[in-house]
């Protein structure tokens, strides 16, 4: 069972024939674990957009309901970008919850934010997202969880990870993170590590027009979403509110 929000969705990662129309790491991994399993069941409460407060009144009590074998939880990401809330604060939050998770018996799996480094906008939170990751280890060993670790996935700090909006990720990204969270399961699996194209000369990273358009095209519409919802706006549902099986498995190559 997932939980989250639009990292856990699969936000970045378009596949028609997945439900809402995203695929992701999550759906990735399932497919990975439901190989020769007939009894395997997968589902995926993530909605994208929520904070941690609101991930955890709506998806809490129906995981902790299914007693699933094993649990991914991601939140807060929402909570430190767009709302500058106190990591510390946020931690006392999320270790109730994963105390709770962890009390049923199933394995817990919990993501580290990752390093934006320097760039535009999300590097200058980067000292809150370091401190938030501490927590989060220390929370993974008070209650024999596991830590899939963004931070220290350097992969992730090519341009190709990302999708065009850059606050998600993309085919590629969600791949590689599929990747990591199997080998820190000791699964094994068939995602190939990638070898992606060397950066283009005038890469976001560096293209200052870039970052104007990034600014102007992605963030500042994102951010008027968050404070003024449009009322004709699709309805963030969970991606699939029921454990079943994974449908129509997929290949692993974005």
């Amino acid at each position: 069972m997932a939980l989250g929000d639009s990292f856990t969705a699969g936000i970045g990662d378009p596949e028609p024939r997945s439900p809402g129309g995203v695929r992701g790491w999550a759906d990735r991994i399932a497919e990975e674990l439901s190989e020769g399993q007939p009894d395997f069941a997968y589902a995926n409460l993530a909605v994208s957009g929520l904070v941690m407060r609101q991930i955890l009144d709506q998806q809490l009590g129906p995981a902790i309901e299914l007693k699933p074998d094993l649990v991914t939880l991601s939140a807060g990401g929402n909570d430190l970008v767009f709302h500058r809330s106190d990591p510390d604060r946020l931690a006392v939050i999320l270790d109730t919850a994963v105390g709770m998770l962890s009390a049923t018996g199933a394995t817990v799996v919990l993501f580290t934010g990752p390093d934006w480094g320097d760039t535009p906008v999300f590097g200058r939170i980067r000292g809150k997202v370091a401190v938030f990751n501490e927590n989060i280890r220390t929370i993974a060993a008070r209650h024999n969880g596991l830590i899939a670790d963004l931070w220290t996935l350097r992969q992730l700090t090519d341009p190709q990870m990302w999708a065009p909006d850059r606050l998600h990720f993309s085919p590629m990204g969600h791949h590689t993170i599929a990747a990591m969270v199997l080998e820190t399961l000791n699964v094994d699996h068939t995602l190939l590590p990638l070898q992606p194209k060397p950066p283009l000369s005038g890469s976001w990273r560096e293209s200052k027009a870039g970052d104007l358009a990034w600014f102007t095209n992605y963030l500042v519409p994102w951010m008027v979403s968050r404070v003024r919802p449009r009322e004709d706006g699709v309805p963030r549902t969970a991606k699939r509110p029921q454990p079943g099986p994974v449908l129509g498995t997929l290949s692993s190559a974005p």
